[in-house]
């Protein structure tokens, strides 16, 4: 029937909503009857898919040894810059220069040397020496350069030339030759892995000295040691996770009570990890520390099908065959599943995508477009072949956890209080079909009862909105405040010795930003006047360590005159290179011989900016000042050191993939915006995800973590998980038809609340022993997963059912419609009596 006034368009678009709603919940009940008539064969092909891809995964596991390829972007200016400097200037033809690991450090060791508080490293050279010379005495040491540094400098008062009166620390670093080859390599890892080891033995002869020691393949060790300290608190999870869901899936009645169920549905997720992960590693893929976050991700979506599927089977009547119920509860449950599933897969699908400049982020998201594909599968399969023989012994009346017939209520009680306690299941048989009895759940008994009455009081709901506009306060405050992490440190051991040692060099080694090697790659006049001034211009502001200022200081001393190009050049290399003091400035100049004449084609000069704490930051802000310059000018150069690999529109890197994600989000809910349900469902829903992503996105920032690819990976989950949670709930509110709005959340929350309570629960107890692993990324994990957990059921609980009660959708139409039919069996009621006369009512 149309209602007066609607549009003819409206009309047609709400019933092609209701033909893809009724057929996508015909086709869920339809999965659900197959499964529940095959349920053997849906519980046998998961376990072996599992058993046949979980040993291949233990076969084939292989960590990837490769930081830079992980975590830096993947597609940067900065990798151009150092192919086109190490071209100029390769490694070995730099061994005996102060900054011979500008382009590529290779195998290295390095030390700091840290002397007690007051004291004075310039005199502790005994220590020091003996510390050189073990060293150089290790098998296939070199000891053609010894770069060394000093830190904490405190210089001579009144001195004009910066005299030095005292350091605290001084920093030695030893460069290994490997030439590429793989003997060469393996010969230097060796060598590493001895430098440490002596560094440790050297740290217990010399009290007087602290050591700090860091090496090439430091930085990867320490970021794998993540994996290895997690394991046992990755099994203490699932043990939590398991307690949880089996606690809240139980009840007193011990026919109804489903321990089991909640137990197996997180096996269940577990087992579809295993399979994915050996899928990962039979397609040649490598393990690293990022994928830990994988557990915890597939958990939290996994059993939130799980927990939406045992709410589904509670809601279905009992007086139906156990096949039935099954099928009623994948009607209600799996259309909602399949929805945010697939937003799963899209979103993650989009990190994964090419656009995605950081390969630590891309592996991930492909891992978990495969976990999210297998952990869709083993719910409907898997635990709903578990579902299908729980409702048989449902139905048959076998206690849920000891599996023996229930006894009759007569035995019952001629039995002891105890007897009676384990064994009844609560319910009298003469009311068995006249009264609900999953409503004696504990959390759904304490919604119905205490806490929807209470949340939706009106003397609550001027305090949550106070409440929320104190949350989006903090948010926004926060979301001012980002910073990105390019910094490796954030996804270290937190007590490795790559971090003792970084915060060590940071204290004393601060003052001065890395070498930045300033390269000119074509000819240039340096014989000109305005070619000197340009070159000047641009190094202002920096220390330069420059063959150029030299030479030019060499000929003024000397009284020398070399204005034109045959001048300049063979004064350069007839008596300015030839001098002891100034030979290391060879490797810095390239010549070309065109017949008789010599021509500079190349050459390089070394930058260093005065810095504050805040290094990375003012690094990063140094290459954005300089590369502009290099286009703008004269003169074509180009900067680089090692860093700027990994500083590289590094924030850009980051921040892609969840902008990507978000679109893909926005994008599918507009486009089903006119297809699903409600369109203000997916208002709603919309509004709550973006409210959800900036609180968490904020919250996190105030919280110090930083905008790293950790960061990035649990804000793309923080869209899904919200979604997870919040579209039952929403879309069961907009198409509730009770008189009031108020009337319709307490159906929504007494519908779906004991799912999100029970899901959320277990996803944060979860994340409880991570806090205890000792490193910088599973600190990141638990804050941000935290905040991602805590924002959800806050708003599912506290902001969702006030908010909702005052904005549309309006449910007086709901209302009419009652009053409409009620008028009409009343006007039917009245012709019957008029037809029938002697039709008498007795009271």
């Amino acid at each position: 029937m149309r209602r007066p006034g609607a549009p003819a368009s409206w009309i047609w678009w709400r019933m092609l909503r209701q033909v893809l709603r009724r057929g996508l919940q015909s086709f869920c009940h339809r999965l659900g009857l197959c499964v529940s008539r095959h349920p053997v064969f849906f519980l046998t092909v998961p376990a072996v898919l599992t058993i046949t891809f979980g040993l291949s995964a233990l076969n084939r596991f292989q960590p990837e040894g490769d930081l830079e390829r992980l975590v830096a972007p993947s597609h940067s200016l900065a990798k151009i810059e150092r192919s086109l400097a190490s071209s100029l200037f390769p490694l070995d033809q730099s061994k005996s220069q102060l900054y011979s690991d500008l382009h590529t450090p290779g195998r290295y060791g390095r030390v700091i040397l840290l002397s007690p508080p007051g004291d004075n490293i310039l005199l502790q050279a005994e220590g020091i020496l003996q510390t050189h010379r073990a060293v150089l005495e290790m098998k296939d040491g070199r000891n053609s350069f010894i770069g060394h540094q000093l830190g904490g400098v405190v210089e001579v008062p009144n001195s004009k030339d910066q005299r030095v009166k005292s350091a605290r620390a001084i920093q030695i670093t030893y460069y290994l030759q490997t030439y590429g080859s793989a003997t060469q390599d393996l010969i230097g890892e060796k060598w590493e892995n001895e430098f440490c080891k002596l560094m440790r033995k050297l740290q217990e002869e010399h009290q007087e000295l602290q050591l700090y020691s860091l090496a090439s393949f430091s930085l990867w060790r320490d970021f794998h040691k993540t994996s290895i300290l997690a394991r046992s608190k990755v099994l203490v999870s699932l043990v939590l996770i398991l307690t949880t869901a089996t606690l809240s899936s139980s009840m007193k009645d011990c026919l109804r009570s489903k321990p089991f169920l909640g137990l197996l549905g997180v096996l269940t997720v577990c087992i579809s990890i295993i399979t994915a992960a050996g899928i990962f590693f039979i397609t040649d893929g490598k393990y690293n520390s990022t994928l830990l976050g994988i557990p915890f991700f597939a958990m939290g979506h996994g059993t939130k099908g799980v927990f939406e599927l045992l709410s589904g089977w509670r809601r279905t009547k009992e007086n139906l065959p156990f096949k039935d119920r099954v099928a009623d509860a994948y009607s209600d449950v799996m259309v909602t599943y399949t929805m945010t599933s697939s937003l799963y897969f899209i979103t993650f699908g989009m990190g994964a995508s090419p656009f995605t400049n950081i390969e630590a982020v891309k592996i991930f998201c492909q891992n978990m477009c495969v976990s999210i594909l297998l952990n869709y599968f083993y719910i409907f399969s898997f635990f709903g072949s578990c579902l299908v023989f729980a409702g048989q012994l449902e139905q048959n009346r076998y206690h849920s956890i000891f599996c023996c017939k229930i006894p009759s209520a007569e035995y019952l009680d001629r039995k002891p209080v105890w007897f009676q306690t384990v064994m009844s299941d609560g319910h009298q048989q003469t009311s068995h079909h006249e009264t609900n009895p999953y409503q004696h759940h504990f959390i759904q008994h304490f919604l119905r009862e205490h806490y929807n009455e209470w949340i939706t009081n009106i003397y609550v709901k001027p305090f949550v909105v106070i409440l929320y506009l104190i949350y989006a306060s903090f948010s926004f405050m926060g979301c001012l405040q980002i910073s990105d992490g390019a910094n490796i440190i954030n996804l270290l051991a937190s007590d490795s010795p790559s971090i003792s040692y970084a915060m060590v060099q940071q204290k004393y080694f601060s003052n001065y930003s890395p070498v930045i090697g300033f390269y000119v790659y074509e000819p240039l006049e340096y014989w000109n006047s305005s070619v000197q001034e340009d070159l000047r211009r641009l190094c202002s502001g920096f220390t330069a360590v420059s063959w150029v200022e030299q030479y030019y200081q060499f000929l003024k001393v000397s009284n020398i005159s070399a204005n034109n190009k045959s001048d300049f050049i063979s004064v350069l290399q007839s008596s300015f290179l030839k001098k002891p003091e100034f030979q290391h400035f060879r490797n810095d100049i390239i010549f070309s011989k065109a017949g008789d004449e010599n021509n500079i084609i190349a050459s390089r000069l070394y930058l260093v900016a005065r810095t504050s704490r805040d290094k990375q930051k003012e690094v990063i802000e140094v290459l954005e000042k300089l590369r502009p310059l290099s286009l703008s000018k004269s003169i074509r150069f180009i900067v680089f050191n090692p860093s700027f690999v990994f500083t590289d529109h590094y924030s850009l890197s980051v921040t892609v993939p969840v902008l990507i994600a978000g679109f893909g989000v926005l994008l599918m809910l507009i486009l089903t915006f006119f297809l699903v349900i409600h369109p203000l469902g997916n208002f709603w829903l919309i509004l709550s995800v973006t409210s959800i992503e900036l609180g968490v996105l904020g919250l996190m920032t105030l919280w110090n973590v930083d905008m790293d690819c950790i960061s990035i990976l649990c804000l793309i989950y923080t869209l899904n998980f919200a979604i997870d949670h919040c579209a039952p709930l929403l879309y069961t509110f907009v198409l509730a038809t009770e008189h009031t709005r108020t009337q319709c959340i307490k159906s929504s929350l007494q519908e779906h609340g004991t799912a999100i309570l029970q899901n959320v629960t277990s996803f944060l107890i979860g994340l409880v022993p991570l806090l205890f692993v000792p490193s910088n990324l599973t600190f990141t994990l638990f804050k941000c997963l935290l905040l991602t957990g805590g924002c959800t059921l806050l708003h599912c609980f506290v902001i969702l059912p006030v908010f909702l009660t005052f904005f549309p959708p309006s449910k007086k139409h709901h209302k009419k419609k009652k009053r409409a039919k009620r008028k009409e069996r009343e006007e039917i009621e009245c012709i019957e009596i008029q037809e029938n006369p002697d039709h008498v009512t007795t009271v």
